[in-house]
């Protein structure tokens, strides 16, 4: 038998470790999806459940699998990870500026909370926790990626300029934002300040 210690030397290199850090982040705007398709409406407040945000589109613990998670059948009932759309002012001026628009608004990609301050928002790694003053949470899923549904939202804004649909997801790769789930219910409004808690993490290389 061969002890687990005498084996040791088979483990590949430890990959970089990132400690957890701490960050805040400012609430510049809050929104709902009330239907689909993509586009979502400015609200006071976005009031947070268990189940997702009141009055949006994206409300539930579980949801028909996509073309997100071509692992399922199309249709398949599986855990709804993508409660809400965050994105960044920072990297909506980039998306803007690579597609020569003059400006990119976050409810024309049904954003539902849109931040400053976060440098590279949507690299913020899986499971780092969003607190909201009152206690209220969420928690980031994963990156969320540019689809030619959003780019067709925003040539609607500027019908002169043909091929936009397909060039927003060209551009808008590790810029799109996140997806988060709640993990605490609350409210958030613009203006809040928000503690952003990115966990220790690494790049697993197998």
């Amino acid at each position: 038998m061969t002890l687990a210690a005498d084996r040791a030397d088979l483990l590949p290199p430890e990959p970089e470790i990132i400690p957890a850090q701490r960050l805040s982040a400012q609430v510049e705007g809050t929104y709902v999806v009330p239907a689909k398709p993509v586009a979502s409406v400015p609200v006071a407040a976005l009031q947070l459940e268990h189940e997702g945000p009141v009055g949006d589109t994206h409300v539930g613990f579980v949801r028909p699998s996509s073309s997100r998670e071509p692992w399922y059948p199309r249709g398949t009932t599986i855990r709804h990870g993508r409660h809400l759309s965050i994105v960044s002012v920072e990297e909506l001026a980039e998306i803007a500026r690579r597609m020569a628009l003059p400006e990119l608004r976050a409810e024309w990609i049904g954003a539902t909370l849109l931040l400053s301050g976060v440098p590279r928002l949507s690299l913020l790694p899986p499971a780092t926790r969003i607190m909201i003053p009152g206690g209220a949470s969420v928690v980031v899923e994963k990156s969320n990626g540019p689809c030619r549904g959003s780019g067709a939202s925003i040539a609607e804004h500027f019908p002169e300029r043909s091929g936009l649909d397909l060039l927003f997801p060209k551009v808008a790769r590790h810029l799109r934002g996140i997806v988060a789930t709640v993990e605490r219910p609350g409210t958030i409004r613009p203006g809040d300040t928000l503690e952003v808690y990115v966990p220790e993490h690494w790049v697993y290389r197998g």
